[in-house]
């Protein structure tokens, strides 16, 4: 029945064989590199872009598969039959991260066939697959993973943040977080950044909590 719902708009459903190797379909090359040069057997986080907002059910499904996935969170004030209810929602529509190779997300974006809801992200610099290094990405669960209200997600990053100092979060609930010191809403901040799409940047931070990397 999962299936169904994932593919109200598409005319044929998952491939079984996620956890199998290539599908046979074609693969797109990157940057002019034939995909058999490319390391795509590695397991990485990558980005899925998701359509009509059903980030939570191709999350689910792939967590049904054994794959570490994320979607970022947050609360919201949604009104429902004149009633305002407080629903926890995704943060940031159409994005799953889910750590797979690429072979895998082949197949698994190839059962779809012509019609996919779900494409890998890529980025525009390299012509890739956009992917997220381990450090980079356990920082940014770590501080969406909070879910407070004054969590900021950027989608525009200015010159001015990315020129903040590189800091380390030595303690707090951050602890052990990596990124870049900002001020945002009069408020100093660190702000995690996944390069080529967007970041996110904590609640106030103390500068006695945090040393220079």
């Amino acid at each position: 029945m999962l299936k169904e719902n994932l593919l109200l708009d598409s005319a044929r459903p998952f491939s079984d064989a996620i956890e199998i190797g290539p599908s046979g379909c074609r693969k797109r090359e990157s940057a002019g590199v034939p995909t058999s040069c490319q390391n795509i057997s590695e397991p990485q986080w990558h980005v899925l872009r998701v359509s009509y907002s059903r980030e939570m059910k191709i999350k689910n499904y792939l967590d049904e598969k054994g794959f570490e996935t994320f979607v970022p969170m947050e609360w919201r004030n949604m009104e429902k039959n004149g009633r305002i209810e407080r629903k926890l929602v995704p943060a940031v529509n159409n994005l799953c991260f889910v750590k797979a190779s690429r072979e895998q997300l082949d197949t698994f974006i190839c059962g779809f066939g012509d019609t996919s809801p779900v494409h890998l992200y890529w980025d525009r610099t390299s012509s890739r697959p956009l992917t997220v290094r381990d450090k980079v990405m356990n920082d940014f669960i770590r501080v969406s993973s909070a879910i407070d209200k004054d969590i900021i997600y950027l989608k525009e990053i200015s010159p001015k943040l990315r020129d903040g100092q590189d800091v380390k979060v030595k303690s707090g609930p951050f602890a052990g977080v990596e990124g870049k010191i900002v001020r945002i809403r009069k408020s100093r901040r660190i702000m995690v950044e996944l390069p080529g799409m967007l970041a996110v940047a904590t609640t106030y931070i103390s500068p006695v909590d945090v040393e220079l990397v």
